[in-house]
């Protein structure tokens, strides 16, 4: 049976970080546990806090499950952690100018020259393109799951346009409401700083052609989208207008936004559509959710995009095996966090290591994303991974392998009381004239017991997250 580091416990002892939590863990009888969840249930159902899940018929929309036994960091643990992402966060920028311009790290032989340019995400319309502070991904999502006391792993990285910060935002809010005494015995680090940061990121990298405030909109594919809720309360929270692409033109060398008073130059765009759709001239002629001519204002400097087209093939699952290389060539340091081993079934002898151990491995696509198109071989049939072998053969550059790891586990309410379940962590750096973190993220757990699986989309739930003051 695999050991998994359970993040309150340590044997029959709790862990400095948790200890007034078993006090309240203790004194709060079933009735009352019952009828908290169900607070916040209607506390989320009246905010209008949704996740869309396609595929499974009916209403697309439901509750992403809340769970309310939070998870704490001390706040020596967060100070590594903030290091570590930071670093991790100028060394993909760094790489995106790099490869958008010389293509330094390639020539080097630091990196196969056919993962970058011939990956689906690399954008040509961008090559020479420097924006605003060099910075190509404003808001990096990085992944991360813990195995032991000191032992924290980069899962994946996440460079376009990362979803889930509402949630944290929101998950402190409605803790905040139905437990404040918890907050008062506590000395909990604020997150709802993180909307401020985020306009104040965006707003230092408007285009050198913007004179005074830049205004700044938040371009939305619209209402059907998975992650709308998150698009109209970030818009709301920074003071923005949120848009989609009927809502803006282009005139001359500028975008402009249509307002009631007329048109109103945009200097920046927050943008969380994919690349494919942001301009019908430059990528799909087919997409109505974009701006024409978009680009051309973009590459000309009389707008940016945040974050940058191209920006993808940073978070590409291959190109991710190459980050600790970039961190060593761009910044001269030592990576902080670690990556997960990684088996690239591209390579030959690698595509046999994987195929020899499928029912041990997690295998992933290397351009998926929300726990989909992936195999996690020790939870899977035989049927599955025999189903699943023939699609990496098929295509074997299309795949990634990892070992199951042995994600960390926090205190859970179930049904029968607390137990324990696995999580992993969502921080979200923002980067700009400054790099910044607010101290915290989305915490996501698996509900299901034994369950590795925590993605939303997968049926997994969320958890406030605690970073304790000094």
């Amino acid at each position: 049976m695999t050991a998994y580091f359970n993040e309150m416990f340590e044997g029959d002892d709790v862990r400095p970080p948790y200890a007034r939590l078993q006090d309240w863990t203790k004194g709060m009888p079933d009735g009352l546990r019952h009828m908290k969840q169900a607070e916040a249930e209607a506390l989320f159902r009246r905010i209008g806090i949704t996740f869309a899940v396609y595929g499974e018929g009916g209403d697309p929309d439901r509750l992403i499950p809340f769970d309310m036994f939070p998870r704490v960091f001390t706040a020596g643990e967060w100070q590594r952690l903030d290091r570590g992402i930071k670093q991790r966060a100028r060394a993909l920028n760094a790489f995106l100018v790099d490869i958008y311009g010389r293509g330094e790290i390639v020539r080097a032989g630091r990196i196969p020259g056919h993962l970058v340019y011939r990956n689906a995400a690399f954008e040509k319309a961008v090559v020479g393109v420097v924006p605003p502070k060099g910075v190509y991904s404003h808001i990096v999502g990085i992944d991360l799951v813990r195995t032991g006391p000191d032992d924290f792993f980069v899962l994946e990285d996440n460079c376009r346009t990362p979803s889930g910060v509402s949630y944290m935002l929101e998950n402190r809010e409605i803790m905040m409401r139905m437990f404040p005494d918890l907050f008062r015995e506590n000395r909990i680090e604020p997150v709802d700083s993180y909307p401020a940061l985020l306009r104040r990121t965006l707003a230092s990298v408007a285009p050198m052609k913007c004179r005074g405030e830049p205004t700044i909109v938040l371009l939305t594919p619209g209402h059907f989208n998975s992650a709308y809720y998150e698009h109209s309360f970030l818009a709301d929270m920074m003071g923005v207008e949120l848009v989609e692409g009927q809502d803006l033109f282009v005139e001359g060398e500028y975008v402009w936004m249509r307002t009631t008073e007329g048109p109103k130059r945009v200097d920046v765009i927050y943008r969380r559509i994919d690349d494919a759709f942001i301009d019908p001239l430059c990528f799909r002629p087919d997409s109505m959710l974009g701006v024409p001519g978009l680009m051309d204002v973009y590459r000309s400097g009389g707008v940016n995009i945040c974050s940058c087209p191209g920006a993808g093939v940073a978070d590409d699952k291959a190109v991710y095996t190459y980050v600790p290389e970039m961190v060593r060539f761009y910044l001269g340091e030592e990576p902080i966090l670690k990556n997960v081993p990684t088996w690239q079934c591209a390579r030959p002898d690698e595509l046999s290591y994987v195929l020899e151990h499928l029912d041990e491995l997690v295998v992933k696509e290397v351009h998926g994303s929300g726990g989909y198109g992936m195999l996690v071989g020790p939870k899977a049939s035989k049927g599955q991974i025999e189903a699943f072998r023939g699609r990496i053969i098929s295509n074997p550059g299309n795949y990634i392998a990892q070992p199951t790891l042995a994600l960390s586990t926090t205190p859970t309410f179930v049904e029968e009381g607390v137990a324990p379940r696995h999580v992993d962590l969502r921080p979200y750096c923002l980067v700009g004239d400054r790099v910044e973190l607010v101290p915290g993220g989305l915490t996501r757990v698996a509900l299901t017991e034994g369950s590795l699986v925590v993605n939303s989309s997968q049926g997994g739930g969320v958890k406030d997250t605690w970073v304790l003051a000094e």
